[in-house]
C-alpha cells in the first residue's frame, strides 16, 4: 500500500459523517496551516450538477494550449487518488501529496474533519507552493459550504447545470439545489451561469443580485451552437468559428460554450482563437462518454464507459446512444452498477428502450453499492431482460455473449469506473475509495 494511501485510510476516521457540509472546520484548519487558501494563482471555481467535470477539462486545455501553467483540483478520483491534485500540468507526485497529507493531519491535531476538508486543505497547500498563472477549482458538493468555497475574490466562477442530485444534502427542489451551487458567487466577480432549466437560472440571478455578482448568462450573453459541422461561440463582441469538441455527445456544445465564456471573461491576451480550437480538440476527461480500446475488456467488442449517475446523466446517455443507433442500427446492452445514494430507476429510464439486455453488477468494495439483483428488479420493471454478473470481465463476457453484435455500454457510477478502467489499463487502484468522500 503507498504511503498516502495509508495516511488516507487514517484520515476516514476523522469525522463521524462521510459529508458534512460546513466552511467553519476548514477555515480553523487553513488558520493553522498560515492560509494557503490566500496564496493561490488566480481562481477559477466551478460547480454544477452536470457537466462541471467536462467544463474543467476545456478549461485546461484551452489554457494549456495558450501557454499557461496550470493547477487543477477535482474530486472524486477513478483509480488513484494522485488524479484529484494536478501541479501545472502533472500528477502530484506520490512523496509530495504524503508529505502534504502528514503536514495537515498534523496542523489538525486530531480535530474532527472530513476526508474532503483534509485533503482540500492538502491540495491548497500544494498550490500555493508550486508557481502557475492559474488554479481550476472544482466544487465537491454543493457550493454554498463546499470545502472548496474559501476562495475570497477568485477571477471567475462557473456554474455549469443544474438538477436533481444529492437532495439529502442539497435540498429537494431545483430552486434549492440552485441556490447552494449559486454560494460560490462573489461581490464583483463574474459569474458564468450555463444553460439550465428557468426556475434555477432565477433562483441564482436572484443570489447575484444580493452579492453583487455580475452574471454572463447563456442563449442572454452569449452564445453556442453547431453550423454546418463546426461550432460557432457567440458573444457581444466575438463570433469564433471552431472545431467540434473532442468529448463526445450534443451536451458538451454546452460545456464548451460555458468553458469558452469563463476564460473570455480573463481577457488573458494569451487565449486566442487558434488556442480555444486547439484546447477544444485535445481536452480529455476519463468516464464520460469514454469509447474503451486496446484493453483487455475492450478486445473483442465495441465498449463505451461512462460515469454519469443521475437522471439528467441517463437522459445524455439516452439521446447520445439513440443517434448513434439511429445511424447504424447497432443493438445496445448496459451493464449496469450504482450507488444507493441514487435514484437508480430515474437514471436507468431513459436508456431502457434502447437496451436488448441489462447486466446488473454491485460495484466492487463499495459498502454502498445497489445489489445487482434490486438493480435486475428494477430493469424488469422498466421492461428490459436482464442478466446478472458476480464480476466485470464475467459482465463484460455475458454482454457478448447476449448480444455479439451490439455495442456495449458500462454505466450508473463513477466509482464502477473507476474499477473499469482499472482493469482497462492493467493498473491497481489506490485501497482508498473516491466513493462519496468528496
Amino acid at each position: 500500500m503507498a504511503v498516502s494511501d495509508v495516511i488516507l485510510t487514517r484520515l476516514l476516521s476523522l469525522h463521524p459523517k462521510i459529508i458534512d457540509l460546513s466552511l467553519e472546520r476548514m477555515q480553523g484548519l487553513l488558520e493553522k496551516l498560515g492560509h494557503p487558501e490566500r496564496r493561490l494563482p488566480p481562481v477559477i471555481h466551478v460547480a454544477g450538477t452536470n457537466g462541471k467535470g467536462s467544463c474543467v477539462a476545456y478549461l485546461r486545455a484551452i489554457l494549456e494550449a495558450a501557454g499557461a501553467q496550470v493547477h487543477c483540483y477535482t474530486s472524486p478520483h477513478l483509480v488513484r487518488f494522485h488524479e484529484r491534485i494536478r501541479l501545472a500540468g502533472s500528477l502530484i507526485a506520490e512523496a509530495d501529496l504524503s508529505a502534504l497529507l502528514e503536514e495537515c493531519e498534523l496542523a489538525n491535531a486530531q480535530s474532527p474533519m472530513t476526508f474532503f476538508e483534509m485533503t482540500t486543505a492538502a491540495a491548497f497547500l500544494a498550490f500555493a507552493r508550486a508557481p502557475a498563472d492559474y488554479l481550476i477549482l472544482e466544487v465537491g458538493l454543493g457550493g454554498r459550504l463546499d470545502a472548496t468555497n474559501v476562495i475570497d475574490h477568485p477571477a471567475v466562477t462557473v456554474i455549469t447545470s443544474i438538477g436533481l442530485d444529492h437532495q439529502q444534502y442539497l435540498g429537494e427542489t431545483l430552486r434549492d439545489i440552485a441556490r447552494e451551487k449559486a454560494g460560490i458567487l462573489k461581490p464583483g466577480v463574474t459569474g458564468v451561469v450555463g444553460r439550465m432549466p428557468d426556475e434555477a437560472r432565477a433562483e441564482i440571478e436572484s443570489v447575484a443580485a444580493k452579492c453583487k455578482a455580475p452574471l454572463t448568462i447563456a442563449d442572454q450573453d452569449w452564445q453556442t451552437y453547431l453550423h454546418h459541422g463546426r461550432l460557432v461561440y457567440q458573444d457581444q463582441s466575438a463570433l469564433l468559428d471552431l472545431p467540434l469538441p473532442n468529448l463526445q455527445g450534443e451536451h458538451q456544445i454546452d460545456n464548451v460554450g460555458n468553458a469558452i465564456a469563463a476564460i473570455r471573461s480573463l481577457n488573458d491576451a494569451r487565449v486566442t482563437e487558434a488556442a480555444i480550437a486547439k484546447g477544444i480538440t485535445s481536452a480529455h476527461w476519463p468516464a464520460r462518454l469514454q469509447r474503451l480500446s486496446n484493453g483487455p475488456l475492450s478486445a473483442e467488442s465495441e465498449l463505451w464507459l461512462d460515469g454519469g449517475h443521475n437522471a439528467d446523466a441517463g437522459k445524455i446517455l439516452g439521446t447520445f446512444f439513440s443517434a448513434l443507433a439511429s445511424k447504424d442500427h447497432k443493438p445496445l446492452v448496459i451493464i449496469w452498477g450504482m450507488l444507493n445514494t441514487k435514484d437508480a430507476a430515474s437514471f436507468l429510464r431513459p436508456l431502457a428502450p434502447l437496451a436488448t439486455h441489462v447486466v446488473t453488477l454491485t460495484i466492487p468494495d463499495e459498502a454502498n453499492a445497489i445489489p445487482a439483483p434490486v438493480l435486475a428488479g428494477l430493469a424488469t420493471r422498466l421492461g428490459v431482460r436482464t442478466a446478472a454478473a458476480d464480476t466485470i470481465s464475467q459482465a463484460v463476457d455475458k454482454a457478448r455473449a447476449l448480444n455479439p453484435a451490439a455495442r456495449v455500454l458500462i454505466c450508473g457510477s463513477l466509482y464502477l469506473a473507476g474499477h473499469v478502467l482499472a482493469l482497462e489499463e492493467q493498473t491497481s487502484m489506490s485501497s482508498v475509495s473516491g466513493a462519496a468522500r468528496r
